[in-house]
């Protein structure tokens, strides 16, 4: 599985998905592109879309988006290390097109 983190999402994330091939909107040469033309250029390349910025489905039209967003209501990185299992599950769960808000305590 393709996994998209966005530049708001801490890079260290990727080691909590073992065996998935994660890489970051800098990686792919997309860093400081608006999320509209982010998610576009995501979908077909990659299976799900990480993200922290709590106001991507405020700001974006996300009906007819394909690929999956989970959002993270964090980017603290402690806190992220210790929803590992959470994130993992969201992960394997998700579903195109659907958008999931992950709370992490």
């Amino acid at each position: 599985m393709k996994v998209l983190l966005d530049e708001c999402v801490p890079w260290p994330l990727h080691k909590l998905l073992p065996g998935y091939d994660c890489k970051t909107a800098q990686q792919c040469g997309w860093g400081g592109i608006q999320n509209g033309d982010l998610l576009r250029k995501a979908e077909g390349q990659f299976d799900v879309f990480i993200t922290s910025d709590q106001n991507i489905r405020y700001q974006q039209n996300l009906a007819g988006r394909t690929i999956p967003i989970l959002e993270l209501s964090t980017n603290d990185l402690r806190r992220i290390r210790a929803a590992a299992e959470s994130i993992r599950s969201a992960v394997m769960s998700i579903r195109l097109g659907n958008y999931l808000r992950l709370e992490i305590p």
